[in-house]
Parts: structure tokens; sequence; C-alpha cells
């Protein structure tokens, strides 16, 4: 059994259940933990198993109590709660913590449906988990392939409902899906949806359109997925219906650019924030996407490299501007930008952006230099 506390400065790392301090009667066990000084105020706690191989049996809680033994702040809850939740379910518990004195934060069940092409066919050779993020925390990685309910299989699309119990996210921002396989296979992950359970909107849709191949050359894939748009109402929802439900077309205008970043070759150059880029044509522009995992550099954005990347939208038209930027993260984050080599797949055709500067702000605009 192992925890995970979040607090107002962060979270911490899996805490094994290991350093038993007494058995104070036959069901309950105190532990003796040590957790970060900087995490601050904590606000809610994740318990669960980290392992369901060796045939483990179920673990029935009934109570938990945490103490600060500086201060002697007490914590309690009464959970009555079996580990996993459900046969081959999730396998984590998350509760907030009420200190006397302070809100606490409200359990809330999450609806994550994941639109695909083959990932039914293939649940029984690949394992995949996702982490939900938002402005108060994250999941933590929750099977999506262990507890499917509502499978909707048609000729062409299908689609699942995985249901997650988490403290409130708040305004969720990201989705960081992770797949691993012993065997190769190939799934084709359309789209996310995630929503409160009781509640209709907002929907946050998270594009993704991408094939992950996993192999024994790349027996684990990770793709950070940020939020595409958001769903607020039934107009909003019925618009993007009306514009974007005949899939078999929306696919079919999908194109792939190919992008090639340019770090300039001088001292500090380089860059550990994480860069972002959307694509502006003369018909549309891009969603924002995430310039994480360069085909060449395991650590892109160093002095003097030049990185690649895909990625798959809707066609924009002709190329016309670039925005590209960073989130100003990690040490010495300023970083100088050569240039940025688009090519475009539907139409064969390569656009050059030039910038020879340096991107200390969180967002730049370049325009077309030349193409061809």
């Amino acid at each position: 059994m192992v925890m995970v506390f979040y607090g107002s400065n962060g979270k911490s790392h899996p805490v094994s259940m290991e350093n038993k301090v007494e058995h104070q009667t036959e069901n309950q066990i105190a532990y003796d933990i040590h957790l970060p000084s900087d995490l601050g105020t904590l606000y809610k706690v994740r318990l669960g198993l980290q392992s369901l191989e060796n045939n483990i049996s179920l673990l029935f809680l009934c109570h938990f109590k945490i103490q600060n033994t500086s201060t002697l702040d007490t914590f309690s809850l009464t959970i009555n709660k079996t580990l996993p939740l459900s046969p081959n379910g999730d396998r984590w518990i998350e509760f907030p913590i009420q200190w006397p004195l302070k809100e606490a934060l409200s359990v809330v069940t999450y609806h994550l449906i994941v639109f695909s092409r083959n990932i039914l066919n293939e649940r029984n050779l690949v394992h995949m988990t996702a982490c939900i993020y938002g402005t108060h925390g994250d999941t933590g990685d929750r099977s999506l392939l262990q507890s499917l309910q509502n499978v909707q299989q048609g000729e062409k699309n299908e689609s699942f409902l995985v249901i997650v119990d988490a403290v409130d996210l708040g305004e969720l921002e990201k989705i960081v899906l992770l797949i691993s396989s012993k065997t190769d296979c190939k799934l084709d992950i359309k789209k996310l949806y995630v929503q409160e359970a009781v509640k209709q909107y907002p929907i946050y849709v998270y594009e993704v359109n991408e094939e992950f191949s996993v192999n024994a050359n790349k027996p684990e894939i990770q793709r950070e997925i940020p939020v595409s748009f958001v769903i607020r109402g039934e107009q909003q929802k019925n618009d993007i219906d009306n514009n974007l439900n005949k899939e078999g077309r929306q696919v079919k205008e999908l194109t792939e650019y190919t992008i090639k970043v340019f770090t300039g070759d001088k001292r500090g150059a380089g860059t550990d924030a994480n860069v972002h880029i959307i694509l502006f044509g003369n018909e549309d522009k891009s969603e924002v996407f995430q310039l994480a995992h360069s085909l060449e550099h395991q650590n892109p954005f160093e002095r003097g490299k030049v990185d690649t990347f895909k990625i798959k939208t809707k066609n924009v038209g002709t190329l016309r501007s670039i925005e590209i930027g960073h989130d100003g993260k990690g040490f010495a984050s300023g970083w100088f930008l050569e240039k940025v080599e688009i090519t475009d797949a539907a139409r064969n055709s390569m656009h050059c952006f030039n910038c020879n500067r340096s991107v200390d702000q969180s967002i730049i605009t370049l325009y077309m230099l030349f193409s061809f």
C-alpha cells in the first residue's frame, strides 16, 4: 500500500507503508512517515495499491487518521471501502483533508470518454493509463483498460467510458497518456472527453489524432495532451456537432506537419522550458501543440541542435505565420531560437520562419520568410 500527499506547494513522492510503528489492535496499524517540509498545507491524500500482481487479496479500509507529530494537528476520516474498487478496476482512493477552520475540497466523479479506432481489439496486449491535471492537482496514473463501461463499437469508430473518482481538480488543463506493451501493437486514438458525472457541462475536449506504435525499440510511449477546447453549453455543443460530427470527413482532412526547430549555437541558447506552437494559415489555425517529443533527442532544444516533431491537425490552408513560446519553467529557461521550418505533407511544401533572437516572453509571432 502506498500514499501520495498533496499540499499547497506540491505533492510528495509515493510513500510506501512499510515502516510500521506498532499494531495497536488486531485490525489497526500505525506508520511513521516523513514528508518534505515544503509541501505546505496538506489538502488531499491518494491511497492505493502499488501493484495488483502476486494474487493480492482485497484490502478493506475502515478508518484513516493522520497526525502532525510537531503540532499535534489531527485529521481522521471513515473510509469503509475495498481496494481495488471493482474487479480489475481502479486501485486508488482519494480523499480531501479537512483541518480545523479550513474548508475541504469535495470528491468528484469524472467521466473520461475515449474515442478510438482499435483499442478494444488490442486491450489485452497493452497497458494504458491517463493522468488528468487541473488547477488543484492531478489524479495520478489511472488505468484506462481494466474496467470499461458503456462500450460502443461501430464499423470504423469506437468509444468507451472510464470512471475516475478524485478530489476536485478545478479547471482541467491537460492529460498525460502512458502506453506500454510487451508485444508490438498500434493504438489509434482520436480524442478524449472529460466531464463531471453529475454535470452536463463543461466538457473538456482533448484532440489526439495519433497512431501510437509500441514495439521492442519503443516499449513505452508518453504523450502530454493539452485541452483543445471546452464545451460550456448546449448551443456550443450543437455548433460543434454540426461542423465536426462527420468523422470520416474530419479524419480525411487531417494534415501531417513536420516541424523542425533550430536552436542557436551560442552560450545559454538552450532551454528546459516546455515549448508550444500554433500554426496559422489562410483558412484556419491549429490548436496548441506541446513540442515535447523530439524525433532526434531525448532532451530537446539544446544548444546548436535541430529537433524534429510531427503533428496532425486540421488543414489550416497555406501557412502564413506561427506562434511559438514557452512556459518559462526550468533552470535558465531563456531560449535562443534560430528558425523554424515546417513541411506541409498535404501540399508537399516547406515553409521557413526566421527568428534569430531570444524567446524570453511567453509567446512570439513569426511570419513566413520563404517557402518552396
